[in-house]
């Protein structure tokens, strides 16, 4: 899992992993991982998530705003 650079300070995600149709997302304060796949989420969030985690900003607010129940 990769480490999230966190840019503006004050994210909950901790790591990421990306997969062709997925992305895991782990989060502070716990040990869980969440998958968002194009099934769950679809293909255009989870892509977009990915953008995100790449960069390194944007991903925990994405999240709370568009998918936080459509993870597996």
């Amino acid at each position: 899992m990769k480490r999230y650079k966190n840019l503006s300070g004050n994210s909950g995600v901790l790591g990421y992993e990306t997969g062709n149709a997925y992305i895991v997302v782990k989060f502070s304060g716990g040990d869980r991982t969440y998958t968002y796949s194009y099934e769950g989420a679809g293909m255009r969030h989870v892509e977009k998530m990915k953008q995100l985690a790449a960069a390194g900003k944007g991903l925990s607010t994405y999240i709370s705003k568009y998918v936080k129940d459509k993870y597996d």
